[in-house]
């Protein structure tokens, strides 16, 4: 009985092994043959190393998938939400529900003489994975650094909860801080929307609903962390130049988008040959967004002719959709951008999203707001999510956290 149960646990180690191996050969495979690390980006043999991690998280969390034993991106995102650090003794750190949207406050432990400033902060993930765990370190330093209430809102992920719902558990979550701000030693004329990634589009969006209204403050200021503003153009020069750099590629990010609006693959490949807006919808915003009005040192890095609309398809419902002002408050009139509270935009050098924050920059300043940009040359999207993760942290991510942290002290 005994050598028949060591054979049954060879053969299962010498499967397991076997599997982990072929796993491993695919990541290397697929890092080598389909992604491009640049070497001007921060420590590029670590970004390497991200990569095949990412590759091996996503390809177990596949197999786990199909084999039925869990749903989709679970692996992935308890990953992301990491160990959480020990406490930090100059922050209490509470949970709450805003209206049913659960929020996690981090409030300085050291007394204020007077009310502190309020940060809405919405963490990314295309809508489709991260949480306030997996963005606790960031929210963390930035509340302690600039001496700030944050509230991180845990909106719920698609495809439970299916786009637009986290706009509008986003927008609840802000309406009752705004409503209730005294209660958590917050002045209500210093609350300022700040998100990163898919939550700078949900900052942005929020800024323009907002700004009307008269039965609420008005927020102070938004900071917008290498945010997605369009849904128009995936030609533009940083999608062009960083369509290869493996944090994500423009495949993998259009796939997760189109995932998250509940479409099928097909619109990523319609996308990535130019097919999915029609080119007199195109026309119609290219004084907003065109490679042109990217500067020009944005411009000159590994260009790629631009791919023009071929089909005019009958996407009418889907072309409104990713059109629409939430998923690009680019495009907005210039009657939501007119008198909207100043801004702080971070971009990065090796990001997709690069010319979406270059761009709205340009928009803000030609109807009168103010902003102040940072750019991180040797930076990448969602670098500051990996700030003070021992051996995965980059040193610009600090560069670019403590950017944001000096903004915030100013207002």
């Amino acid at each position: 009985m005994d050598s028949y149960m060591d054979f049954f646990a060879i053969l299962a180690m010498s499967l397991l092994t076997a599997s982990l191996i072929l796993l491993l050969s695919w990541c290397l495979f697929e890092h080598y043959a389909h992604s491009e690390v640049p070497p001007g980006v921060c420590q590029p043999l670590k970004v390497r190393f991200f990569h095949i991690v990412l590759l091996l998280l996503f390809g177990t969390d596949y197999i786990f998938w199909k084999l039925g034993i869990t749903k989709w991106l679970t692996i992935v995102n308890r990953a992301f939400d990491g160990i959480r650090p020990k406490d930090d003794p100059s922050l209490s750190i509470n949970d709450e529900f805003f209206d049913g949207v659960f929020v996690r406050i981090y409030q300085p432990k050291e007394p204020s003489a007077v009310p502190r400033r309020g940060i809405m902060f919405f963490h990314g993930g295309s809508g489709i994975f991260g949480s306030v765990d997996a963005y606790e370190r960031l929210c963390r330093y930035i509340a302690r650094e600039s001496d700030s209430v944050l509230f991180s809102v845990g909106y719920r992920l698609a495809p439970e909860s299916p786009y637009p719902s986290q706009f509008y558990e986003c927008h609840d979550a802000t309406v009752h801080l705004m409503r209730n701000s005294e209660n958590y030693g917050v002045d209500p004329a210093r609350i300022i929307l700040c998100g990163d990634s898919l939550g700078g589009t949900v900052a942005t969006y929020l800024c323009q609903e907002l700004k009307s209204r008269t039965d609420l403050p008005k927020v102070r200021a938004q900071v917008l962390i290498n945010p997605f503003l369009q849904a128009l153009d995936c030609s533009l020069p940083s999608y062009q130049q960083n369509r290869l750099f493996p944090l994500p590629t423009r495949k993998d990010w259009l796939r997760f988008a189109a995932y998250y609006i509940g479409q099928s693959l097909s619109v990523t490949e319609m996308a990535i040959a130019g097919n999915l807006i029609p080119e007199d919808v195109q026309m119609k915003y290219k004084k907003w967004v065109s490679s042109d009005n990217v500067p020009q040192k944005f411009r000159i890095r590994n260009r790629q002719p631009a791919l023009r609309a071929a089909s005019k398809d009958n996407l009418f419902n889907l072309i409104n959709e990713v059109l629409d002002r939430r998923l690009s408050p680019l495009l907005a009139d210039d009657s939501f951008l007119k008198e909207l509270p100043e801004a702080f935009i971070l971009t990065c050098e090796y990001d997709l999203l690069r010319d979406d924050g270059l761009l709205y920059k340009k928009r803000l300043e030609e109807n009168g707001v103010p902003v102040s940009w940072h750019h991180l040359e040797d930076g990448f999207h969602a670098v500051l999510l990996l700030l003070n993760h021992w051996l995965l942290t980059f040193p610009t991510a600090k560069t670019g956290t403590d950017s944001v942290v000096n903004y915030i002290k100013g207002l």
